[in-house]
């Protein structure tokens, strides 16, 4: 019977001290919108995406106008219908209607085409950033002795943090690993 109550106290002496050791595993954050601020790589990618976006934009407009043009000779086409041109006019306007869908359609096929090439365009550019950036997530939080490590960036509406009472902020030795300046202002809301 000692023994037993010997065994079970050793057994309850190991179980709570596993979870005080569990119990005091380190968590640290960060604020990914301030490092990706000021990494290089990633203002240039942004700054490569918002030229490409103009220069897909500025190709829409120019159709959007063709389309403009047509769409009000055909509506002045329309103000010289009269009983003695009605069938000549009339065929007229048929043609410039079907030349307007298919203007129509040819620039909702520019603008999905324009979306996709830039969707594929961040992919390629952003696909490197973001590994280098958990690489040095990574290798902060092993230096730090971190279990996890937050994010405190509202991103894409929502916030994986929802209480903070303390706990290590890492965005400064992150930004170290990844060669930004400490002094480097932070990102803006």
């Amino acid at each position: 019977m000692r023994k037993l109550i010997n065994v079970f106290f050793v057994a309850a002496a190991l179980l709570f001290s596993a979870n005080v050791a569990n119990a005091q595993q380190k968590i640290g954050h960060l604020n990914s919108e301030e490092v990706f601020a000021n990494l290089a790589d990633a203002k240039t990618a942004q700054t490569t995406l918002e030229n490409l976006a103009k220069v897909k934009q500025a190709e829409i407009g120019k159709m959007q106008t063709e389309y403009q043009t047509k769409y009000e000779a055909a509506i002045a086409k329309n103000k010289t219908l009269s009983e003695a041109n009605k069938e000549t006019v009339t065929k007229e306007l048929q043609v410039m209607g079907e030349e307007l869908q298919g203007m129509e359609k040819r620039i909702k096929d520019a603008q999905t085409k324009a979306q996709q090439e830039i969707a594929t365009k961040q992919g390629e550019l952003y696909t490197p950033i973001n590994q280098k950036f958990e690489t040095a997530v990574k290798a902060v939080a092993k230096e730090k002795g971190l279990a996890y490590v937050f994010d405190t960036a509202a991103q894409q509406g929502a916030n994986n943090l929802l209480y903070s009472d303390g706990g290590d902020d890492i965005t400064a030795a992150v930004k170290t690993k990844l060669g930004i300046s400490a002094s480097a202002a932070p990102a803006k809301k």
